[in-house]
């Protein structure tokens, strides 16, 4: 194959298994969990619609896992983490003083969609 010859193709998941999710009651609380799993490493969130969230995917490591990616387009995540959170700032502080960055994610159409997927949940 030489280089002229590559093509490129955007093919985006069709579908994301959320195995558990969590609403937190503020964004402060879902930033205090977030530097509490990050074990003091930095860790960031991500913002879109409204819904500041973090994810854990499943590694694509199995055999299984990697034939649903591959195979249907799907993607399994192990637990999302989210709280309402109407507009949009770089950084959570909370009242220990911890601050997590948040990242804008609103050019992003899949995670647009998991955010009003979010949005919709009542528990």
């Amino acid at each position: 194959m030489s280089k002229k010859d590559i093509s490129i193709e955007y093919k985006p998941f069709k579908e994301i298994v959320i195995m558990e999710r969590t609403q937190f009651s503020t964004p402060e609380e879902l930033a205090r969990f977030t530097s509490v799993i990050a074990g003091g490493k930095l860790a960031g969130l991500y913002w879109a619609e409204g819904v500041v969230f973090l994810y854990f995917p499943l590694p694509a490591s199995t055999t299984a896992v990697a034939k649903a990616l591959i195979e249907e387009g799907k993607v399994y995540w192990t637990f999302v983490g989210y709280s309402l959170m109407p507009k949009y700032s770089q950084t959570i502080e909370t009242k220990e003083k911890i601050i997590v960055p948040v990242i804008d994610m609103t050019s992003d159409y899949i995670l647009r969609k998991v955010a009003q997927w979010l949005k919709e949940q009542k528990d």
